[in-house]
């Protein structure tokens, strides 16, 4: 499967990157590809390119926080969760995909 997804947190520090760590090393851990963009203290990190998410099967929006550039992933199917799941428990979130 192929995966695009964006972590953020309030403060966009710790949190975002364990979050994008966790789904990077639990989707290959499946088999899965993915790319995720943080959207951090820093700004945006690794973005999303428009082809990258149209290409997606699915988009996983792991945020506490409104994101930047929404838009961009109105046509695609997305799976909402809180950061602190994915930190937590990620392969529950790909169970749900």
């Amino acid at each position: 499967m192929k995966i695009v997804a964006v972590t953020a947190c309030p403060t966009g520090i710790a949190h975002t990157y364990m979050a994008a760590e966790q789904l990077e090393k639990t989707a290959k851990k499946l088999g899965h590809a993915i790319k995720v963009e943080t959207q951090g203290a820093m700004g945006i990190e690794n973005e999303l390119s428009q082809a990258e998410i149209d290409s997606a099967d699915v988009f996983i929006l792991a945020a506490d926080i409104a994101i930047e550039q929404p838009e961009r992933f109105d046509k695609i199917r997305k799976v909402e969760v809180p950061v602190q799941s994915v930190i937590k428990n990620p392969e529950a979130i790909f169970a749900k995909l």
